[in-house]
């Protein structure tokens, strides 16, 4: 028993109780040009701004891929494949908006410059002509997308919650693509 009651002591001494840092307050109502980005993203502002411009090259390559695939698939099983194509490249677009625009809230600049972007993008292009070997590209490229942005999301943490909140989001759909692809080969 004592042994209980020196612990449940020891606890409640060592529990620190949940208080905001009134010093981030305060500066948060200065340096009103930053808009949402307070002192408080410290030194991992810019780090998540590259972080963001790598993920917005990669899904603008997906989009150029899936476009590209969209309008050159060719087969019976093709129509509707293609289709499919379409309904990713316009989801990967969405992506690229929502990415450039946290990307500019975050004070920073979306890099958008076409030669730039395979060199920051984690997957690549494709310029397959057989029906399974484009939809194979797309699977592998939906693979580093969803492995992308798990490691960032772990990177980010609690650094920018808003970040990670729309990155996993988006992850959510990056692996709901990876699972109709899987389904599409062998077709």
């Amino acid at each position: 028993m004592k042994a209980d009651a020196s612990s449940s002591r020891k606890a409640a001494d060592s529990h620190k109780h949940l208080v905001l840092d009134q010093g981030a307050i305060d500066a948060a109502g200065k340096s009103l040009d930053d808009g949402a980005v307070t002192p408080s993203y410290g030194p991992w502002r810019d780090d998540v701004v590259k972080l963001l411009n790598d993920a917005l090259a990669t899904e603008l390559v997906c989009v150029l891929r899936y476009k590209r695939h969209y309008f050159t698939a060719n087969g019976v099983a093709s129509p509707k494949i293609a289709e499919e194509f379409l309904v990713h490249a316009n989801e990967e677009s969405a992506h690229a908006d929502r990415i450039a625009e946290r990307i500019v809230q975050l004070g920073g600049e979306p890099d958008f410059a076409p030669g730039h972007l395979l060199e920051r993008s984690h997957a690549g292009y494709d310029e397959s002509t057989d029906l399974q070997a484009m939809v194979r590209a797309n699977l592998v490229a939906e693979r580093i997308a969803v492995e992308s942005y798990r490691q960032m999301i772990v990177l980010i943490g609690d650094k920018d919650p808003t970040t990670r909140r729309m990155l996993e989001d988006i992850l959510s759909d990056e692996e709901e693509h990876a699972d109709e692809l899987k389904d599409w080969l062998g077709h």
